[in-house]
């Protein structure tokens, strides 16, 4: 059975209801493909929005910052967040503007954030985000120096509520525009990972290992 997250006022789609889902499989899927996440949060009275690379270990998301940057401390003194991971996939043309849209999956979380603190659960929501970022990777680099690991700061969001709006398919124009000679359809939209670069100082026997490589043409 699907285990869904409860429907609230914060969490409930209201527009274009239909394209809503509530189940923390398609929750986790599309957290799981982004790498970047929008957080808002409220400073001094005034919304702010902050692009942040994260991780999700179950309910909890990762986000990652410098110690002393203004967003760990801010997102750290705010009693709640919320975030927005969204995957663009499409264009969809339509036979007017008003029908043309865009396919997508996209989800907002709602959570409240704490500081990760001591360096060994720090240090593994560090390897949670690596992983996330590039799977594997983690046990092939050195390990993080102390004055390193004090520098990064790491915000624990739990998954209070969350809920994923997903737009597939043609697009649905008015029943007289189908009639009109203008052609109308999906432009898709792939975000792929390309090939490798090799850094200018790299030493010769270094070889990109078989987790690096598969990173390659990966699709988000």
């Amino acid at each position: 059975m699907t285990v869904e997250y409860p429907v609230n006022k914060r969490n409930k789609v209201r527009q274009l209801r239909e394209k809503g889902r509530y189940d923390k499989d398609t929750v986790h899927r599309i957290l799981d493909a982004g790498l970047v996440a929008q957080v808002a949060f409220i400073e001094a009275g005034n919304p702010v929005v902050v692009p942040m690379i994260y991780g999700r270990d179950g309910e909890i998301v990762y986000l990652h910052g410098a110690r002393k940057a203004r967003v760990i401390r801010m997102v750290e003194a705010s009693a709640s967040i919320c975030l927005n991971v969204t995957l663009l996939d499409g264009i969809v043309l339509a036979r007017s503007a008003f029908n043309s849209s865009m396919n997508y999956r996209s989800v907002t979380v709602f959570g409240t954030p704490s500081l990760v603190e001591g360096n060994a659960e720090k240090l593994r929501a560090m390897k949670i985000i690596s992983e996330h970022l590039m799977p594997g990777r983690w046990d092939e680099l050195r390990a993080p120096h102390e004055k390193e690991v004090k520098m990064t700061g790491v915000i624990a969001v739990s998954i209070d509520s969350a809920s994923a709006k997903v737009s597939t398919g043609m697009p649905v124009d008015e029943p007289d525009d189908y009639a009109i000679p203008v052609w109308a359809g999906v432009l898709p939209l792939t975000s792929k990972l390309q090939s490798l670069q090799d850094d200018d100082r790299l030493l010769p026997e270094a070889k990109a290992s078989a987790a690096v490589r598969a990173l390659q043409d990966r699709v988000l």
